[in-house]
């Protein structure tokens, strides 16, 4: 297995270009299993090279990985993910918001913060390489508030998002202050890492109950946007949900992408489905 070194994250983020190429190509054409050399000659490499890349970014073949990535394998993580949510409860793990195995916890906004829409409150933001691609972070003195991956190289949208999520707050850009942050989320998804790590979100009401119930997901594992409601006390809202997984503002860290259709598809990603394939699929061979 990998072991993730905090400076070779630029190195990732480098790979993951890549390597999302690959997967899109994967995606569109996995009813045929496609061979080594059909995906590397579409990522413009040699054999070698794309298996030495993709293994040094992921610690896998991509014939391994591949495997993860089927309908066939969604549908086995779904059913022996089954009564998950109902387990995690049962345990104790029902606190305000925090994940035993990772330790996050969970702040909202209070409803007079929650109107004033960041009034007077300082975010500091800065670019960063992941795993995953580059991702703008933002951090409060109360913990993390957004997530956000950069689409197509776009960082303007990326920063505009931002501030239509928090219009009245003073954003300041500040790598130094946001670096450390950006190492204990990746280490934790890697599972190099426990340090607390606070969230502080603002949303509705119904928003942070879901939000917090994708927090007991396990890493590896998957439920279903009917899993969620039942867990939340809600049956019929199963739409509702999917709406409010849709709104998370920070995806991996709130593990929005572990929930998929009841069928076992893997269903919609706001950074696309290959990533949401490749988060799933680096959690599985780590939890393997």
């Amino acid at each position: 297995m990998m072991v993730l070194n905090m400076v070779d994250y630029q190195v990732l983020s480098e790979d993951y270009e890549r390597v999302e190429q690959a997967l899109c190509f994967l995606e569109q054409h996995v009813e045929i299993q496609p061979s080594l050399k059909d995906v590397a000659e579409n990522v413009h490499l040699s054999e070698f090279h794309f298996q030495k890349l993709f293994t040094r970014w992921v610690g896998i073949s991509p014939k391994r990985f591949l495997q993860y990535l089927t309908k066939e394998r969604a549908k086995s993580m779904l059913a022996s993910s089954r009564n998950l949510l109902e387990t995690a409860y049962s345990v104790g793990l029902s606190g305000p918001g925090r994940l035993h195995d990772l330790f996050v916890a969970c702040e909202a906004v209070t409803p007079g913060e929650f109107k004033r829409q960041g009034e007077d409150l300082t975010i500091y933001c800065g670019f960063h390489p992941s795993p995953f691609g580059e991702c703008l972070l933002a951090v409060t003195e109360r913990g993390v508030c957004s997530l956000i991956f950069v689409m197509n190289g776009d960082r303007e949208a990326a920063y505009q998002s931002l501030c239509r999520s928090w219009p009245l707050a003073e954003l300041v850009e500040d790598r130094e202050k946001t670096r450390p942050y950006i190492r204990q989320i990746f280490a934790r998804l890697s599972g190099l890492q426990d340090e607390p790590l606070n969230l502080y979100l603002r949303g509705t009401n119904f928003q942070i109950k879901v939000w917090e119930a994708l927090l007991r997901i396990p890493p590896g594992s998957v439920v279903t946007y009917q899993d969620i409601a039942m867990a939340i006390g809600m049956p019929r809202a199963a739409r509702a949900v999917g709406n409010a997984v849709g709104q998370n503002p920070v995806p991996v860290l709130i593990p929005c992408h572990r929930v998929i259709r009841k069928n076992g598809d893997f269903g919609d990603y706001g950074y696309g489905s290959a990533r949401k394939k490749a988060l799933l699929g680096w959690e599985q061979v780590h939890a393997a």
